[in-house]
């Protein structure tokens, strides 16, 4: 008998395809450019982190307007728009010559990263898997942990080509290689016939299920959903988690260069080690993640994020900043494909497009305080401690959000 591969697998593959490309081209190397930019341009470590702000304030406006596309329409043809504008937004880049290009090239990033990125790629994959939704959803992490594997060659060719070349063969990069990878997604499973994770139900199973519809619950609506604590707790402990994330990203090298003197390279290397502890986290998700409660887990998480900042806020020595990236990096992998597997757990699948849409509008909070609050408090001290000694603090905080986040019951399917 010929064994089945369900196609959402090669979804999965395509996805973490696409998240390569955006983390290692931009997202986790982002930090690189804000070292390289601020020597070059002059511009304020401020100012360079309002356009990793912009990019997350981009994404929780068009959040909602996205949702509701995608679950009208699908996001097939959204994600296979985004990665072109995504690539013409960092050829942009490299024609930029003040401030305001520079926040326009990235109003054009963002939007390409909002179009093709992680949401819109995650809805697809929520329809495709139900059982094993989890370990898809971790799987397709592994692309945003390999893409921060790439980021001392991204810093190398800053370094040896300078920040213009490297971002308009970025951009060509990501058209010639995602556009391929975009186009295998497709809607939902139903559509072809095919069900969640492949499986179809028995005759047993199916005249079960017909005794059982009497007591049939049915998906929540994005409405119905709001009204549930579960909402707001899980959106508030995700924005919390996203302040220590993106603070990192884009400050981390900073800090690692000019407050603990190490070379932008050897500061690369320490997110090397970074990425590949995310990537054994992900791999730990991968195993535990449909067994185990991921409520609980998101919480250990934080506590992760909170430890593993406060080392390298205070580093004196090398293996502080080294058991930094081990905690950082492995509790980011490990929770990160639990925010929406854990949504689709509580809500369903049938509104979970404009539920994570108006979730994206809570956790933007984190998106933006990350790498502004750091930013603005080391342009006004010289360094990064206090700015990263409150957002660590507020991610001990956030684990709180998650133990306190239970499953809501489904509400019953209304009889005709």
């Amino acid at each position: 008998m010929k064994k089945r591969l369900l196609y959402g697998w090669y979804m999965v593959a395509a996805g973490s395809g696409l998240q390569v490309l955006q983390a290692g081209l931009m997202t986790q190397s982002f930090g690189a450019y804000l070292a390289v930019l601020q020597v070059e341009r002059g511009w304020s470590k401020t100012a360079l982190s309002g356009a990793a702000a912009l990019q997350q304030m981009e994404s929780a406006i068009l959040g909602p307007v996205l949702g509701w596309f995608i679950d009208r329409f699908g996001p097939q043809g959204m994600i296979r728009a985004g990665i072109v504008v995504f690539g013409i937004g960092l050829m942009l880049l490299s024609f930029t010559d003040t401030l305001l290009a520079f926040y326009g090239a990235f109003v054009v990033i963002a939007l390409g990263a909002s179009l093709c990125g992680f949401f819109p790629v995650n809805v697809a994959l929520i329809h495709w898997f139900e059982r094993w939704r989890a370990r898809a959803l971790s799987s397709l992490s592994l692309g945003i942990a390999f893409g921060g594997i790439s980021v001392p060659l991204v810093a190398w060719s800053l370094q040896t080509y300078g920040w213009r070349a490297t971002a308009f063969a970025s951009g060509i990069i990501a058209i010639v290689l995602g556009l391929p990878m975009a186009m295998v997604f497709k809607r939902r499973p139903e559509d072809y016939g095919l069900v969640a994770d492949g499986i179809v139900s028995s005759p047993l199973e199916e005249k079960s299920s017909d005794l059982e519809k009497n007591d049939v619950r049915r998906d929540f609506t994005a409405r119905e959903a709001l009204r549930t604590s579960a909402f707001w707790l899980l959106s508030l402990g995700h924005g919390f988690a996203l302040l220590v994330v993106h603070a990192v990203s884009v400050h981390a090298i900073a800090h690692m260069h000019q407050g603990l003197g190490y070379t932008v390279a050897q500061a690369s290397l320490v997110y090397t080690l970074l990425t590949l502890s995310q990537i054994g986290g992900v791999v730990i998700g991968w195993l535990i993640g449909d067994r185990y409660d991921k409520r609980l887990i998101s919480g250990g998480c934080m506590l992760g994020h909170m430890a593993g900042l406060l080392l390298l806020t205070y580093a004196s020595a090398v293996p502080m900043v080294l058991a930094f990236a081990v905690l950082h990096g492995a509790a980011w992998g490990l929770r990160g494909p639990f925010m929406q597997a854990l949504r689709a757990d509580y809500f369903g699948r049938s509104a979970i497009g404009m539920i994570l849409g108006l979730s994206v509008m809570i956790i933007v909070v984190g998106q933006v305080a990350g790498p502004m609050v750091p930013g603005i408090l080391a342009d006004a001290t010289g360094n990064y401690r206090a700015g990263f000694t409150i957002l660590a603090l507020l991610a001990g905080v956030g684990s709180l959000f998650f133990f306190f986040a239970r499953k809501p019951e489904r509400p019953f399917l209304e009889k005709s």
